[in-house]
């Protein structure tokens, strides 16, 4: 299994997950956020990027054995899916946010056959909307989605909600808990920032800050 604290830990260090609570992010949605997960930035530091693929192709090889290919989601997951990809030995495509608007029109990029047993790759996870729209794509394709893996996911009850209700299963590398514990322990945020980002989760369409 992943090593949630380590993966946690590794984000931080690189500023790939930052906390305002006080300040808080704007995200596209609208919503204001004390929190804010970047994890583009680990594609530039090399050993960080070593750990995280690692990890990846340990849960993808742990949780889903039965995986014969593996997708990317664009744009973020590319990479991610690509590297474990290669070290797993598996083929590899991935998938488009819509149909190219010239050439082929395709949206999904890659060869494939239907009835292929794939692991969906993601970066990040928030309500889970998007990820499982890719999950839709490949299905209408006769692809069989057997999971999802992620580097982070906010563990939000309506992404938990809706990947129950489309039968994924999904593992993240780490999570809002154990990120929010280990910012504590290292004394990033205190107590009482410490519940001001529990709270967040809570309700986050409806969150203000303090």
């Amino acid at each position: 299994m992943t090593n949630e604290k380590a993966t946690a830990e590794k984000l931080l260090q690189i500023n790939a997950i930052k906390l305002s609570p006080r300040e808080p992010f704007t995200w596209a949605s609208g919503w204001k956020s004390p929190i804010y997960c970047d994890n583009r930035k680990v594609l530039s530091f090399p050993f960080t990027r070593d750990f995280i693929k690692s990890e990846m192709c340990s849960v993808i090889f742990e949780q889903f054995p039965g995986a014969e290919m593996l997708a990317g989601v664009a744009t973020a997951g590319i990479a991610w899916g690509a590297m474990a990809a290669d070290q797993l030995k598996l083929p590899y495509i991935y998938v488009r946010p819509k149909p190219k608007e010239h050439g082929l029109g395709n949206q999904i990029e890659g060869f494939y056959e239907k009835g292929s047993k794939v692991v969906v790759i993601e970066d990040l996870i928030s309500t889970g909307k998007s990820s499982l729209e890719v999950v839709e794509v490949l299905r209408k394709e006769g692809i069989e989605v057997i999971g999802m893996v992620s580097i982070f996911t906010y563990g939000f009850d309506i992404a938990a909600e809706a990947f129950s209700a489309a039968g994924v299963p999904y593992v993240s590398l780490t999570n809002y808990n154990t990120l929010i514990a280990l910012a504590e322990e290292r004394g990033i945020v205190n107590a009482d920032q410490k519940n001001t980002l529990i709270s967040w989760r809570k309700d986050p369409a409806n969150w203000e800050s303090v």
